[in-house]
């Protein structure tokens, strides 16, 4: 991919491995082509189901715990029963990843939804059988040009609900929203969207969390219009371990636009650089704060990787 074709921050480079790999649906293994489930699951139907995204690094998951923990509470916020234990999920992971024998510069993709449905109808009493459980693994690793050239951002009439709409911290397979961000930031010419909160202050982007740098100290956005992100509370706890100023708060395009940095995190990519919002070019692209951070942040996944056993 050249750097001109670089234009979003889950950009990756091709690996023809991917043509090859088993996919589990509900614990059997099969061919990516062959992969599939049921029109009538709950998941293509209504979008009923959580998710995570996943690292595997140096024969190991990072942040393992983490993530299970946050899938396992947003399948009893919906009032779902994922069907197994955190132990028998996690041997299901490995199962697929063992038979792939994969080891490093992977990204899985871990699918729950409420299952099949009888017909087509929102309500969970029409679901016949147990929940659905797909685990597609795949070669991924960020174009590295996106460190270079960092992000460009756009912020979008979408706004990011409250808990009384949909609650943001429910990683649902229901993305509209977020859908509707990244084509108006798309058709923009923008890599990413910066969605605001109700009242107008900056929340996050459409499927990253966002982060700018004044005077030495990291601002992010409160948790209530965000998703409960594995690497933004790292890039916290991370700072704050290595005195750098963390601190969540509420803050406008004002804010922004005047920032002496500004980054994005997430699963896939880490930390990312942004080199301009709306059209404002920031003072420092990849500026010395990012870079620390991204350092330590990368230090910090290594320290904390759950063997492939």
């Amino acid at each position: 991919m050249s750097d001109d074709e670089a234009h979003g921050v889950h950009d990756y480079t091709a690996d023809p491995r991917n043509a090859d790999i088993l996919i589990s649906v509900n614990g059997e293994l099969k061919k990516r082509d062959e992969a599939s489930v049921s029109v009538f699951d709950s998941g293509y139907i209504l979008g009923d189901g959580v998710w995570e995204g996943l690292r595997v690094k140096d024969g190991g998951i990072a942040f393992l715990p983490e993530h299970l923990k946050r899938l396992y509470a947003g399948a009893k916020t919906i009032d779902m029963d994922i069907g197994l234990t955190k132990e028998e999920l996690t041997a299901r992971l490995f199962d697929c990843l063992k038979a792939n024998q994969m080891q490093d510069g992977v990204h899985i993709r871990l699918m729950v939804t409420r299952g099949i449905k009888k017909t087509p109808y929102q309500g969970p009493r029409f679901t016949i059988g147990k929940a659905t459980i797909v685990i597609i693994p795949e070669y991924k690793s960020p174009v590295p040009e996106i460190i270079d050239r960092g992000q460009s951002l756009f912020t979008v009439h979408v706004r990011r609900t409250g808990p009384a709409e949909q609650d943001q911290k429910l990683n649902s397979h229901s993305k509209l929203n977020c859908i509707l961000a990244c084509i108006q930031a798309e058709k923009a010419g923008a890599d990413e969207a910066l969605m605001l909160d109700p009242a107008g202050f900056v929340a996050t982007c459409n499927s990253t969390h966002f982060f700018i740098v004044r005077d030495g100290e990291v601002w992010t956005s409160p948790p209530e219009y965000c998703l409960g992100g594995i690497t933004r509370g790292n890039i916290l706890k991370v700072c704050r371990e290595a005195g750098i100023p963390a601190i969540e708060k509420r803050f406008s395009l004002f804010d922004v636009y005047s920032a002496d940095e500004v980054f994005i995190t997430g699963t896939f990519a880490g930390v990312s650089p942004v080199r301009e919002v709306d059209g404002r070019e920031i003072e420092h692209l990849n500026g010395p704060v990012t870079q620390r951070i991204r350092a330590l942040y990368q230090t910090y996944v290594a320290q904390n990787l759950t063997p492939i056993s």
